[in-house]
């Protein structure tokens, strides 16, 4: 029985890029990582590594289609939109049809869409 998303695999040239994105935009935290054969970087949401980042130069070797999105939930959604809009990040904010779900779609330096959730209120 599955209990909860693990982590999210990507590749990149430029893996100090996405970490200074997902650091200032998501407020995730580089942390430890074992010592795989090919270099990469795990970055935390409190005490779960939920990006794990590999150093690719050939992304473009891959798929681009396999991966459409992945997404947070989070709280706090005013100050999160206001870190987007002081930080110049581009967003898309939506509304979910008849729920109370609010959805922040962002882009990643890498091109990775991803969106972080709120319910209405929080």
């Amino acid at each position: 029985m599955l209990t909860a998303l693990d982590h999210v695999n990507l590749c990149t040239p430029d893996p100090e890029k996405m970490i200074d994105w997902y650091e200032s935009v998501l407020g995730l935290k580089q942390g430890y990582r074992p010592d795989f054969p090919v270099p990469g970087v795990w970055l935390y949401l409190n005490d779960t590594p939920v990006i794990h980042l590999v150093v690719d130069t050939q992304p473009l070797s891959r798929d681009p289609s396999s991966l459409e999105h992945f997404a947070f939930r989070a709280q706090g959604m005013a100050a999160f939109e206001q870190k987007l809009i002081s930080s110049e990040v581009p967003f898309d904010r939506r509304d979910v049809p008849g729920t109370n779900i609010v959805q922040f779609n962002l882009t990643d330096p890498m091109g990775n869409h991803l969106h972080v959730d709120f319910r209405e209120g929080e």
